[in-house]
């Protein structure tokens, strides 16, 4: 379950970032930078905080906290782990 969420994170990140840069290029209404703005920031949080739950890992919480694609590499690096050496 925790990692269903940490994807629908990861994708109202990515999807509110686009609809920020699209509306930014095009036609920039404020208020839709001010709806998304805001909701952008707290599913890039959620990210870095649901990968932190999951893990407890360091390297892979920061991989969590790269802006834009950082919930997508989390979910990648949750699915298929690194082997330990």
């Amino acid at each position: 379950m925790p990692v269903n969420i940490l994807r629908v994170a990861a994708i109202v990140e990515l999807a509110s970032l686009a609809v920020l840069l699209t509306n930014l290029a095009t036609v920039h209404v404020a208020a839709v930078a001010s709806l998304l703005g805001p909701i952008h920031g707290c599913a890039y949080l959620f990210v870095i905080g649901t990968t932190w739950h999951l893990t407890r890992s360091a390297p892979t919480t920061l991989l969590g906290a790269v802006p834009v694609l950082g919930g997508v590499l989390a979910l990648r690096r949750l699915r298929h782990p690194e082997p330990r050496g």
